[in-house]
């Protein structure tokens, strides 16, 4: 099958650090292309591939402070794209509603995987224009706001399978991986580590709209709490050792998490994760198997004490069972037949 990948510019693929999409679409890419698919990935220059690279920019555009307006980049990609859009069997975008006027134009199959939020009013007015597009989500939780839309499927993110492995080191504390912003939770990690009499290690990004929330509320808790080391980001080389050093991954989540990456980043370790109910949390965590899942701090803090009765091995194996980006890749798969199956007829239609 010719298949195109449609990337966000702002990391690269694979992203350096931080960056949830970025890494989804070159996991789902590898796997696609270890299937033997003729996959090209659009996306920004200094990606790593071993799909055909169709270069938008030089750089992702997080890395150039040069950049102004992003916006005019994301529309020239999708012209770029559009031109050779004949060339493939089936388009899958990454990018938000950016696809959706143009391809709904043209002949060639697409799909979108919307990988955010969908709570805000905006996004319901957008989505809702265009009604017989197809959508995949990243949860069942993540259609709430917007129900109505040409939902095709639900597939949940994967990673390659060997990617983070669990180490052989000593579990000595809690985990805090992801991001630094109100509603990632890490004032309550802090909390619910420091009730448990448990050092917390948080190795996280600091955004520049998050900024004035890091100095002014987060670091201040920080260097107060002696039982809290601060890491800041790390990349895939480091977040084996990481992530198997800790009892527990903490996600203490207040959002409409549409997956939450860093979850089944901890399960790849044999590690657990105690997550707040809400959004994805539900249909990414089994209860009781991979972590426990609890309504408020003082119920993560209860959970502490039956974190023993997890085996870690199984963590791993319903990693491997749930969340590979081999099933991730046939899931989407299955997507791609069935918008290349229901297409046929029209153009069909369209020869005669």
């Amino acid at each position: 099958m010719r298949i195109a990948q449609i990337a966000p510019l702002f990391e690269a693929v694979p992203p350096k650090l931080y960056g949830g999409t970025e890494r989804v679409v070159y996991s789902l890419t590898e796997a696609l292309v270890g299937m033997g698919h003729d996959v090209t990935l659009f996306a920004s220059g200094d990606s790593i591939t071993s799909a055909t690279l169709a270069p938008m920019r030089d750089q992702a555009l997080r890395l150039d402070p040069n950049v102004k307006d992003w916006i005019a980049y994301y529309m020239r990609m999708m012209e770029l794209v559009r031109r050779r859009a004949d060339e493939f069997d089936v388009l899958h975008f990454h990018t938000d509603y950016f696809p959706l006027s143009l391809f709904s134009r043209q002949r060639t199959p697409f799909v979108t995987t919307l990988h955010g939020r969908l709570d805000l009013p905006e996004f319901k007015e957008i989505y809702e224009t265009f009604p017989d597009a197809p959508f995949v989500s990243i949860s069942d939780h993540q259609r709430r706001p917007i129900p109505n839309l040409n939902w095709v499927r639900t597939v949940h993110h994967g990673m390659p399978g060997r990617l983070l492995t669990p180490q052989p080191v000593r579990s000595e504390y809690f985990a805090f991986l992801g991001r630094i912003s109100p509603e990632k939770g890490v004032d309550k990690a802090i909390r619910i580590a420091a009730a448990a009499g448990v050092k917390l290690k948080i190795a996280a990004k600091v955004d520049a709209a998050d900024r004035t929330y890091w100095e002014e509320e987060i670091k201040p808790l920080v260097d107060a709490s002696p039982h809290v080391e601060f890491i800041g980001e790390i990349n895939d080389a480091q977040k084996p050792a990481f992530l198997s050093g800790a009892h527990a991954l903490l996600f203490p989540i207040d959002w409409p998490e549409p997956f939450g990456l860093v979850m089944i980043e901890a399960m790849a370790c044999g590690t657990p994760v105690i997550a707040f109910n809400r959004g994805s949390v539900p249909e990414v965590v089994d209860h009781g198997l991979t972590g426990f899942i609890v309504p408020d701090e003082s119920a993560a803090v209860a959970a502490i004490d039956n974190l023993d009765r997890l085996d870690r091995r199984a963590v791993r194996q319903q990693f491997e069972r749930r969340f590979t980006s081999w099933r991730m890749a046939q899931d989407y798969l299955d997507v791609y037949q069935d918008l290349i199956a229901e297409s046929r007829p029209m153009l069909r239609a369209v020869g005669d």
